[in-house]
């Protein structure tokens, strides 16, 4: 059994998170309910920005908010002195409606929107990270009209492929993301930029990947990306204040799993920047980088009620829960892997193995294959552990089910941060129609 940030068994024999009883949690806010360890977020910032510190080097780490966006969460990240990565209109606006300082926000995506870009300007957000030449056409033309500077990154691709699952590769040269670094493009795009009245380049971004467990990928991809800014350098004058190496640092989901630390992550990129400016003779870049999963992955647990059960003779036994691919799509999705325990008594002898099933009207609707129980019953609470990245901004309404609440916990006391939502809000936008499609009045 392997327990996060504070998490531990309490003398009532429950899991305590953030020193508050989960059993405690599940009656007071019901269940299907996201439980996020603060004091471990906390940690995990801190490790992060102390290692920069430690290095003398000029920085800033972003959250990137993808991972778990909610205005408690931003204002978190802000108490941190953190920086914010969003990728919609949506982020930023959670991020405005959080009072995240604008000159720390940085805007990611491939396909933003006129209107998207529009609302950064009108922000006046701190940097806007250009994924492809329609973007900074349209960028450009945009503060033109407005008579505004943006300052920007340009996303690259280095051609580095990260050791991860496939759906999650963004760093290789067949990607939807950045101008490829190879073939021309970023070269081409870097003239354009450095050209324009009203786009300020700081730099170069690129993100090799996600659930990343060794600094091989972001070695390479410094190498490659500072050897190109040396040709740059003298050909045309451009030495970049910013470098920004991503995100991607793994985190432990399962016992398979054996992530660095983030100190480590940070060492490791800093040391190889130091050499490659060194070795071309370069300015030392301000480095930037985006953790969101390392952040929060970890400090999330959640807590459903069981349900119902099935046993199909000399095949498995199936332990039904009141959430599933609503509340966290990802084993669905990406066939991720969890580990969880009876929150109730997670000290119990184990004397089966079963497999978690969610409650949506789909086969795949899978949490947990094969996960060593105690037997259970309905009047047992399941914690599964890590959900704290991509379980609640991946959620969603299929079968009608509405979306689980998020609680803060730390020192001993809990904070609703998301509430409930009710069948009401799933009809919130629904319209209904006055007579028959098709028929008169």
């Amino acid at each position: 059994m392997h327990f996060y940030g504070t998490s531990r068994v309490n003398g009532q024999g429950h899991l305590e998170i953030g020193g508050v009883d989960t059993v405690d949690l599940a009656a007071k806010y019901g269940t299907p309910l996201y439980v996020y360890d603060v004091a471990l977020i906390r940690q995990r910032a801190r490790a992060f920005k102390e290692t920069f510190e430690q290095l003398g080097v000029h920085f800033q780490v972003a959250y990137a908010s993808k991972a778990f966006s909610t205005i408690a969460m931003l204002q978190l990240a802000k108490e941190e002195g953190l920086s914010l990565d969003v990728v919609s209109g949506g982020e930023l606006y959670t991020a405005l409606a959080a009072e995240f300082p604008v000159d720390k926000i940085h805007f990611h995506g491939n396909n933003k929107s006129k209107e998207e870009l529009e609302f950064a300007l009108a922000a006046n957000i701190g940097c806007i990270v250009v994924d492809n030449f329609y973007e900074l056409d349209m960028l450009e033309n945009l503060c033109k009209e407005k008579n505004q500077v943006m300052q920007i990154l340009l996303r690259v691709t280095p051609g580095i492929e990260a050791h991860t699952h496939d759906y999650i590769l963004t760093g290789q040269e067949d990607s939807k993301f950045g101008f490829d670094l190879q073939n021309g493009q970023a070269e081409a795009a870097l003239k354009r930029a450095l050209q324009s009245e009203y786009l300020h380049l700081l730099g170069l971004h690129c993100h090799i990947g996600s659930q990343i467990f060794e600094t091989t990928g972001f070695i390479l991809a410094a190498q490659k990306i500072v050897e190109k800014l040396s040709k740059w350098n003298k050909e045309l004058e451009f030495s970049p204040s910013v470098l920004n190496l991503g995100g991607g640092f793994g985190v432990r989901y399962t016992h398979e799993d054996e992530p660095l630390s983030p100190a480590k992550y940070v060492e490791e990129i800093v040391k190889e920047v130091k050499v490659q400016a060194a070795k071309y003779e370069l300015p030392m870049p301000e480095i930037w980088i985006e953790p969101g999963r390392s952040l929060v992955g970890e400090a999330g647990t959640t807590l459903y009620s069981i349900g119902s059960s099935k046993e199909v003779p000399n095949v498995r036994k199936y332990l039904a829960v009141n959430g599933g691919m609503s509340d966290n799509i990802r084993p669905a999705l990406y066939d991720a892997k969890y580990e969880a325990v009876l929150a109730n008594r997670p000290l119990a002898e184990i004397e089966e193995t079963v497999s978690i099933a969610g409650k949506c009207c789909e086969s795949g609707d899978m949490l947990i294959w094969d996960l060593p129980l105690p037997k259970s019953n309905d009047q047992d609470l399941l914690a599964v552990f890590c959900t704290g990245a991509y379980g609640y901004s991946m959620a969603n309404n299929y079968n009608r089910i509405p979306r689980p609440p998020v609680v803060f916990v730390e020192n001993g006391e809990a904070i609703l941060v998301v509430k409930r939502e009710t069948y009401e809000d799933l009809l919130r936008n629904d319209l209904r129609l006055s007579v028959g499609i098709g028929q008169e009045n």
